[in-house]
């Protein structure tokens, strides 16, 4: 007999309680890791940017996606403006897009994947921005990263033989609005789509170690390709 918990027990009970002691906290562990906690970090994330921003209009001045600022050599608004939002209603249509869609794309491609997906796209969105749209617009928004993981959704969809037509169909809706609603960044939800759908084509190609290879020179050839754009629009802005 052995000391117990709630007095002897026989070697064989105490073997069994041990082990159903260890099932429930193996479950616990396999459920935190399968959390989407990117997804839920970068809800976070955007909601108390949003917050601070509200609170200081220099968060705001500071951080905005502005091109003549960038072209001055502050490239990081091309980054921090994927984490302010011009208003409630604006912050809260692209963070509820992010809850419905960020989940399941986090599970599929796994955390680091999904983190590269989002900024490739939200960088995708704000480049595209810093060449095309006029020079005294100041641009903010989640909006490129929510439309690339719209277009990595699709992907991902149809990769599993799965129907597109839900997805399809917000991605139309989305564009309609883009085009038709004055004041909306038509050239970041575009250059977040498209950047988004390419990354995510790239991630699926190959198999085994070939396909890790190959996902990686995909994120590495995205940034070198935002890189020299940015270059180049810098130098015609400057010049």
């Amino acid at each position: 007999m052995r000391s117990a918990a709630v007095g002897q027990q026989c070697p064989d009970c105490a073997t069994a309680d041990a082990g159903a002691g260890s099932r429930p906290r193996a479950a616990v562990g396999r459920g935190l890791a399968a959390l989407p906690v990117v997804s839920y970090g970068l809800i976070a994330l955007n909601v108390l940017l949003f917050i601070a921003q509200n609170a200081s209009r220099d968060v705001e001045s500071a951080l905005v996606l502005w091109s003549p600022a960038v072209a001055d050599g502050q490239f990081y608004r091309l980054f921090t403006s994927a984490f302010l939002h011009y208003g409630p209603m604006h912050l809260l249509f692209n963070m509820w897009a992010l809850y419905v869609v960020g989940p399941a794309l986090e599970g599929f491609l796994g955390r680091w994947r999904f983190s590269a997906l989002y900024l490739l796209s939200a960088l995708g969105g704000s480049v595209t921005v810093y060449l095309l749209a006029p020079l005294d617009t100041a641009t903010a928004g989640a909006s490129g990263a929510i439309f690339g993981l719209f277009g990595a959704t699709a992907v991902v969809a149809r990769r599993l033989r799965m129907d597109t037509g839900w997805v399809v169909g917000v991605i139309v809706i989305n564009l309609i609005f883009t085009f038709s609603v004055p004041g909306i960044s038509w050239q970041g939800h575009l250059g977040g789509l498209i950047v988004g759908t390419l990354v995510t084509l790239g991630y699926l190609g190959g198999a085994g170690h070939r396909r890790t290879q190959i996902q990686v020179v995909a994120g590495v050839a995205t940034l070198v390709l935002f890189a020299v754009l940015i270059w180049w629009r810098t130098t015609e802005l400057v010049a």
